[in-house]
């Protein structure tokens, strides 16, 4: 289980060596075909900040190498916004006074109905709070059948499950487990998991090796920006996909790196990402791993979505509503968070084309499964 290595990395020991990088360690890192995971480090570094340009060039030949210009789009659909969990950051924490809204399976029909009225979508993200006995196996899978004649691809983001459980959702219909660690620092991981099974540190962590475990077709990854120091978490999570690449080898692999927003509840990050060094992280990504997957949500602004969108970025989201039922059967309920790209999926579409790539609506048919 990963959590063996992880704890055979130092966290400050990580840190300081990433901040001991220099412009020679960045240099030597360019010139690599293949990095190590002090490559990697100096590529997320202070000091390889002067080198965006250099590091966004080789991100975009890698990119058309692996993925041509392309962009492949999906949409969430939020099922649930009960949850049992307690994070400090997250409008569907526990504490908060707010209506718990879980989809009926008619309203899940009725929300991929509207979904399929907003564009050709084939790439469906379902999203639910972590609440067991309400948005269970046993519900995600009846969602699952619902959703699976108007998709052909179903990924699930919900809480961590046993690898039975996964194996018999992969029977339903399921092709990808998308799930964010959140934070790699263990020590404060309880300060913003205070309670429910997400206080779990090694539940949550292992929960890939249980996807792998289960066959799930793709695994999606990520830390959330601003709880601790990105460029050790990040580097963390470098550490983490390579290892389910070694472990878990005909498995795909996304990553994303959500940056807080706002929320009900007022958190404050405690570290704040410009957009600047998320371009960073995100060229260093793609030059670390060509294959894998480097997705932005509506989190991020039109703009910036656009100019990253040539230089790594491969999977986007539109038209996104982050609340349960949003499409259409409870379109006022509380949002996870604040969505900064609020375009139509055309707008979207058309500016992926203006820019001379082509977006993919399908890339997985259920065939295969």
């Amino acid at each position: 289980m990963f959590s063996d290595e992880l704890r055979k990395i130092s966290w400050d020991a990580t840190t300081e060596f990433i901040n001991s990088r220099t412009s020679r360690d960045v240099e030597a890192a360019l010139a690599k075909g293949h990095l190590s995971m002090e490559d990697f480090m100096a590529l997320v570094s202070p000091a390889a900040a002067p080198y965006l340009e250099q590091m966004a060039r080789l991100s975009h030949r890698y990119t058309l190498e692996r993925f041509g210009k392309t962009i492949s789009m999906y949409i969430p659909l939020y099922v649930s916004n009960a949850c049992t969990n307690s994070c400090v950051y997250c409008g569907f924490n526990h504490n908060n006074p707010l209506e718990r809204v879980t989809l009926t399976l008619d309203q899940v029909k009725a929300e991929c109905e509207a979904i399929r009225r907003l564009g050709p979508f084939e790439n469906l993200l379902i999203v639910s709070g972590e609440f067991p006995t309400l948005n269970g196996v046993d519900y995600l899978e009846k969602v699952l059948k619902v959703c699976r004649p108007y998709f052909n691809n179903l990924t699930i983001e919900v809480m961590p499950m046993r690898t039975e459980s996964y194996s018999r959702l992969v029977d339903s219909g399921l092709n990808g487990v998308v799930c964010f660690q959140e934070t790699y620092h263990e020590a404060n991981y309880r300060n913003y998991h205070p309670k429910g099974m997400k206080s779990i540190f090694d539940w949550r962590l292992n929960g890939f090796d249980r996807m792998g475990m289960a066959g799930v077709h793709k695994i999606g990854m990520g830390v959330l920006i601003g709880l601790e120091d990105w460029r050790t978490d990040l580097t963390m999570l470098a550490y983490h996909l390579r290892y389910l690449r070694k472990n878990y080898w005909r498995t795909r692999y996304s990553v994303n790196f959500p940056r807080l927003c706002p929320a009900e509840g007022g958190y404050e990050p405690k570290v704040v990402m410009n957009d600047r060094e998320l371009a960073q992280v995100t060229f260093a990504f793609r030059i670390f791993d060509h294959d894998v997957d480097i997705s932005y949500s509506t989190r991020e602004n039109p703009d910036f979505r656009a100019n990253m969108m040539k230089l790594g970025v491969t999977s986007m989201s539109a038209g996104s509503k982050t609340e349960p039922g949003g499409y259409y059967s409870t379109p006022d309920a509380l949002e996870q968070f604040e969505v900064s790209d609020p375009r139509s999926p055309q707008a979207v579409v058309s500016d992926i084309r203006r820019l001379g790539y082509e977006a993919v609506w399908k890339d997985w048919d259920k065939i295969f499964d």
